[in-house]
């Protein structure tokens, strides 16, 4: 299978594109820059060049490929970064590439979060995020790639836990241990019971692939290794091997504290895979995310 893979140089997209072609699939990248360019092609994978914002490229891409991962999305956590604005992007990116691909049966990937979801309680691959919800924002995308299923696309949601972890993670666990450092302690909100589903890297790479390969159309995935890890355990972890403690952060002063990563930090969301596992055979075999905070790299001084 040719398959056409935006975010192919970013951290999850870098272990989809390896076990795509480890697979013995083609595999095209979309590269912004000359330096994503290079990296696809150092790796065996061919470059199509284009950008998330110009929808124009990105038909281009699917419209040459058997089968597309859409996993890019514009995640720039400064304090400017518009989210509504970014979920608007990525729609606009299924949109384009479900009209390149509507009637012809080809498979469509596209990167969801288990973060969409109502909290509290053990979402499925079943449930969808609540109306009017903040979660809804980023759920259009969603819904609108698994909706080209009633237009002739093989389509899914690959939905991603908050953490998808492992060596050369730079996103919350990364964000969470440099944050301890700067302030002294590694905190968690409340009483810190509240919980993260998470998944390896490796896993993560895994199941894009196998749903390339065989899913069915108008399915929802979750990518997720573990159910639940209890946020103050993360935060222990930390604590341990950075030599801080660890403390409870008032839910009035997250923000303040955590900055953006407050509205994360906080998050009860734990997701169940047990649909996932049945419908592709797809079985975790990575780290959970504690035993991989245990192997160190997250607090090496190259981290």
């Amino acid at each position: 299978m040719r398959v056409f893979v935006t975010g192919a140089t970013g951290f999850i997209g870098s272990a989809v594109v390896r076990e795509l072609l480890d697979a013995g699939h083609e595999v095209t990248g979309l590269a912004r820059s000359d330096a994503s360019a290079e990296a696809l092609r150092a790796v065996g994978a061919g470059v199509h060049r284009g950008d998330l914002a110009d929808p124009a490229t990105l038909a281009e891409g699917a419209a040459a490929a058997d089968g597309v991962a859409h996993l890019a999305f514009i995640h720039d956590f400064s304090g400017s970064f518009d989210f509504a604005a970014a979920c608007a992007a990525d729609l606009r990116a299924v949109e384009a590439i479900g009209a390149a691909l509507e009637g012809s049966d080809r498979p469509f990937v596209m990167a969801s979060g288990t973060a969409l979801l109502p909290p509290g309680r053990v979402n499925t691959e079943e449930d969808t995020a609540a109306p009017e919800s903040f979660g809804a924002i980023r759920a259009r995308g969603e819904d609108a790639a698994v909706a080209l299923a009633d237009r002739g696309v093989r389509s899914a949601a690959v939905r991603f836990p908050p953490t998808v972890h492992g060596r050369g993670d730079h996103g919350f666990i990364a964000m969470l241990v440099a944050l301890a450092r700067e302030k002294g302690f590694s905190g968690y909100v409340g009483d810190g019971a509240n919980h993260w589903p998470a998944v390896h890297r490796s896993d993560a790479g895994r199941l894009v692939r196998l749903a390339l390969e065989s899913a069915s159309a108008g399915s929802r995935l979750h990518a997720v290794g573990e159910e639940s890890v209890p946020f103050r355990d993360i935060a222990a972890a930390i604590g341990r091997h950075l030599d801080l403690p660890v403390r409870s952060v008032a839910p009035e002063e997250a923000e303040s504290h955590f900055g953006w990563l407050g509205h994360i930090v906080p998050l009860d969301v734990p997701a169940s895979n047990t649909l996932t596992r049945k419908w592709l055979s797809w079985e975790p075999t990575g780290p959970g995310l504690l035993e991989d905070l245990e192997e160190g790299h997250y607090f090496s001084a190259s981290a």
